[in-house]
């Protein structure tokens, strides 16, 4: 390993060398006759501390565009991410977006830290109704406006799901028992179980397991009086309803 090592810095060393720009920086074409073998060895499997950080950077990009032109782009990635280089990032998430990947553009805006392509994908997922796409956006920028209007827009579609997703990362107990309200109003009991849940609020936790209890949806309500710490009517249903909950 450590003669493979002196032979690699030895051959970059006299590309460097061979170089001749006005700006002394190493061409990035003079190290195409590596990549093969680099490539193949792969990123994880590569020490490249024996260079300085120029020349680092140039091999890590270098590999990095090799590893898009095959098609490999989560090992192009993590050559970027080494790199540092945050445009190469940005242009790996655009290729994701442009086959609708946008969960992987996202990761990579996000890896480059780039904010205006984050809020910009964001809006275009919201547009096109691809809500869960749009929190993730979103919840990366912590938008929390963005996320309010995208929640408001979720209970009015009745999109559950997503409306409990986007005011559980908000964090905000009164939008999340109004969310249950509404949830109750379009007979979602397990949403609004999990919306009481998270908001910790025991008095509609209780009113829930009743309205389930009358409904005979004997396991929300157990479970609704259980976070709601409500003892009495755990025992009530596990005694008498014990077979129909196939409980031991």
């Amino acid at each position: 390993m450590v003669a493979e090592e002196k032979i690699l810095k030895k051959v970059v060393g006299d590309l460097v060398e061979s170089v001749t720009q006005v700006d002394d920086q190493p061409n990035v074409n003079n190290f195409r006759q590596l990549m093969p073998s680099l490539v193949e060895k792969g990123i994880q499997n590569i020490n490249l501390d024996m260079f300085d950080g120029s020349t680092k950077t140039l091999l890590l990009n270098a590999m990095g565009d090799e590893y898009v032109r095959r098609g490999r782009l989560n090992d192009a990635l993590k050559a970027y991410i080494l790199a540092g280089s945050k445009e190469k990032l940005v242009a790996i998430g655009k290729d994701y977006e442009r086959v609708a990947l946008f969960r992987n553009a996202i990761d990579c805006f996000k890896l480059a830290q780039n904010e205006q392509e984050l809020l910009r994908i964001g809006d275009k997922c919201l547009e096109e109704g691809r809500l869960s796409d749009a929190i993730k956006a979103y919840r990366e920028l912590g938008n929390t406006e963005k996320l309010c209007a995208v929640g408001d827009d979720c209970v009015r579609r009745e999109k559950w799901d997503h409306a409990l997703e986007v005011f559980t990362a908000i964090g905000d107990k009164g939008q999340l028992a109004q969310l249950g309200d509404q949830a109750i109003g379009a007979r979602n009991f397990a949403v609004a179980a999990k919306a009481y849940e998270l908001a910790k609020d025991k008095e509609r936790l209780n009113r829930l397991g009743d309205a389930c209890l009358r409904e005979g949806l004997l396991a929300t309500a157990l479970h609704a009086y259980t976070e709601a710490d409500n003892k009495m009517m755990v025992s009530f249903i596990q005694t008498n309803f014990s077979r129909q909950l196939s409980l031991p």
